[in-house]
């Protein structure tokens, strides 16, 4: 490899693409700073800012994910703010029993693209209306707003993905619905603007994260279905 293809992929890859989901936001964004800029040259350069900080929000960056069956990856970007062991909420329809429940809290300036944590297949979705706490809390994965899928691999383990609106999130966008086929690490969803993903485990999973770790959506593994 030359210095100059070297520098060529390093400088390529700071550029991520944007999710088409972005494009109306940042549109808007650009059309408001064109404007501003007429108004006053000081509000055009705050406006070029806000523009350059929405497509960073939107930003969609290709994922490696590990491929040896058992593994259970992180569905979010983010900083993980707990590993409990509760009752799943009664829209994933998983029982009353305590299962492992991992969370990932995305900030405003975390990657929002939400990906399936394991291979498998659709069989519920269900979108839960609710209040806007700080997603950073515990009470927000029952007080939310939320959409809550649940994912059934080919052995029959069953894997709760819950994408929990946030204090400044106010819409959660979901690609899949039920019946749909997903490969691990596949794009699932969206949340706007900072939020929390719960991944509920099955009984037999074994967790191998801690709170206060980061994560990458679609590579890091959170858990082994022993």
């Amino acid at each position: 490899m030359t210095d100059r293809h070297s520098l060529f992929d390093s400088i390529a890859g700071v550029f991520v693409p944007i999710h088409r989901d972005g494009y109306k936001f940042v549109f808007g964004f650009a059309v408001a700073t064109l404007l501003l800029f007429l108004v006053a040259a000081p509000l055009g350069w705050l406006g070029a800012l806000a523009t350059a900080w929405c497509a960073y929000f939107f930003r969609d960056p290709d994922r490696v994910t590990p491929t040896r069956p058992g593994l259970v990856v992180s569905a979010a970007d983010g900083k993980i703010v707990g590993v409990d062991v509760v009752p799943p909420p009664r829209e994933l329809e998983l029982g009353d029993a305590p299962l492992t429940r991992i969370s990932v809290f995305l900030s405003v300036l975390d990657v929002h693209i939400v990906r399936s944590p394991i291979t498998g297949r659709i069989t519920r979705s269900r979108y839960v209306r609710g209040k806007f706490l700080n997603a950073e809390l515990d009470k927000a994965s029952e007080e939310n707003e939320r959409r809550a899928l649940l994912i059934e691999t080919a052995d029959g383990d069953k894997v709760g993905v819950v994408l929990i609106a946030g204090l400044i999130a106010r819409r959660i966008v979901t690609f899949v619905g039920e019946g749909a086929s997903v490969a691990a690490g596949e794009r699932i969803g969206l949340i706007r603007f900072g939020s929390r993903v719960d991944v509920y485990l099955p009984a037999r999973a074994k967790p191998l994260v801690a709170t206060g770790q980061t994560a990458l959506g679609g590579e890091t593994v959170l858990a082994e279905l022993a």
